[in-house]
């Protein structure tokens, strides 16, 4: 849903972030809520099944054009992210986890640029949160499994620090460890994909305003937004990628950290 374009007086009023709030479609007052954002990512989802099983369901050896596209993108995660964090063995083990936030990220992000759609799915803190507590279970679970004994005391005291200094240490590692890493994992997605929801809506609500609002010689002022709004449209794209490479990337990182050797 788009900002107003102009209030009653005729001046242009811009993005609110009351459009992360929608109207509730289904269920109101309920658990099960649907609004807007909603339907968006139960799109997302759908069309993830949709290619992955068009994509998978009849491989060839020499694959065809689509398949090797899916190929393409299975392979990024499992290569660039999965083997070389976590190597051939431990890759393997977390490869669905890193794939299914890599694509699920990816995917409610471009619904932001989507026409129609116009929001992502990310862009209200309830999937960025979750994903974040994912990342954290497996963190924990990786390092519990991998050195059940000495995990947290490693953790929070490592080793070659003065004893006196552990007063200071123990609580910065708990904080930067236990804490921040969930929290900069949701904060990064979201405010990324607020941001760039407003900026969209701010360009193109402005075009639509100095073109079919104020007219005039202020027409022009419309073709400045217009050429903006598809700069920031191509680079939201960007953003929407990084999000999803970076959030799987960390993933992987804080995993690699949780079965290093000095734990």
């Amino acid at each position: 849903m788009l900002a107003p374009l102009a209030t009653d007086e005729g001046g242009f009023t811009g993005p609110s972030i009351n459009e992360f709030f929608p109207q509730v479609l289904l269920f109101a007052g309920t658990p099960f809520e649907i609004n807007r954002i909603m339907v968006i990512r139960f799109i997302a989802v759908a069309a993830i099944v949709l290619i992955f099983w068009i994509g998978t369901r009849k491989m060839k050896i020499v694959p065809g054009r689509f398949q090797s596209l899916v190929e393409m993108g299975l392979d990024f995660v499992r290569v660039n992210i999965a083997e070389d964090l976590l190597g051939k063995k431990d890759g393997r083990r977390f490869l669905p986890v890193l794939t299914t936030m890599f694509f699920m990220i990816l995917f409610f992000n471009l619904t932001g640029i989507i026409p129609v759609l116009n929001i992502a799915g990310t862009s209200v803190i309830g999937v960025p949160i979750v994903l974040a507590l994912v990342s954290y279970i497996c963190f924990i679970y990786a390092g519990l499994r991998k050195h059940p004994g000495a995990f947290f005391k490693n953790a929070l005291f490592p080793p070659g620090v003065p004893l006196p200094l552990y007063i200071i240490v123990a609580p910065i590692e708990f904080v930067s460890t236990f804490i921040l890493r969930p929290v900069t994992l949701t904060l990064r997605l979201l405010m990324n994909m607020v941001v760039g929801h407003l900026l969209l809506v701010l360009f193109f609500s402005a075009t639509s305003f100095f073109l079919f609002t104020a007219g005039g010689w202020y027409s022009l002022f419309g073709i400045g937004t217009l050429a903006f709004g598809f700069v920031f449209t191509l680079f939201e794209i960007l953003v929407a990628v990084l999000q999803a490479y970076v959030f799987a990337l960390l993933t992987g990182v804080y995993i690699q950290l949780a079965l290093a050797d000095e734990h």
